[in-house]
């Protein structure tokens, strides 16, 4: 404990719950891997929770609130769910974030959730082009539009399962538009695991 916990003690971004980042019932809202369909996507998706619950409080006080130590929490839950995904040596290729919205958020936070795995080599190779507009409220065919061509690849990943890592799996137009930019790339993606699914229906 350090003498900023003394004075600020931890309480769990979920639920409010004091002595730690995140607590085991919060944590629960995770589980193993789950395949999910998402037609237009290419390799298999995996996610680790619903977008809802502890779960999506969880990503939002990470992504959106500054709950940054929990990196290390969803690197060990990744770490974990990467033996369902594919053989190792795994590389991570976090989907990127647009400029602006990393640096209000401090940084690129699934590029902190992936260098917290310490189980895989992490590829920073994607990025956005300017001009995407944050996807919050567009539908698919929109998400769709505003990601065409705007996913550039910077370099290629060492050998191995590539993995596409993200926050949230919604219409899939984010990952559709990374496999695809790494496709053109040269570069196969073997699998897409996301922290969480606000799709609607169960895991299939």
């Amino acid at each position: 404990m350090t003498a900023l916990d003394l004075l600020l003690p931890p309480a769990c971004a979920g639920c409010g719950r004091p002595g730690t980042d995140c607590c085991a019932t919060c944590l629960d809202a995770f589980g193993p891997p789950a395949r999910l369909q998402v037609p237009g996507v290419g390799p298999p998706v995996w996610t680790l929770a619903p977008y809802h619950g502890a779960a999506r409080e969880l990503v939002l006080a990470f992504k959106e609130r500054g709950a940054r130590a929990l990196a290390a929490w969803f690197g060990a839950l990744v770490a974990a769910a990467l033996v369902a995904v594919g053989p190792r040596p795994w590389t991570l290729v976090p989907a990127p974030s647009r400029r602006s919205a990393a640096r209000d958020r401090g940084g690129d936070h699934m590029l902190g959730v992936a260098r917290a795995v310490h189980v895989a080599t992490v590829a920073q190779v994607l990025r956005l082009a300017p001009g995407v507009s944050d996807s919050v409220g567009l539908s698919a065919a929109e998400r769709r539009r505003n990601l065409a061509g705007r996913v550039l690849v910077d370099g290629r990943p060492p050998p191995g399962t590539t993995v596409l890592l993200d926050d949230v799996i919604t219409t899939g137009a984010t990952a559709s538009a990374c496999v695809g930019a790494l496709r053109r790339a040269g570069v196969r993606t073997h699998a897409v695991l996301a922290l969480t699914s606000a799709r609607p229906g169960p895991p299939g």
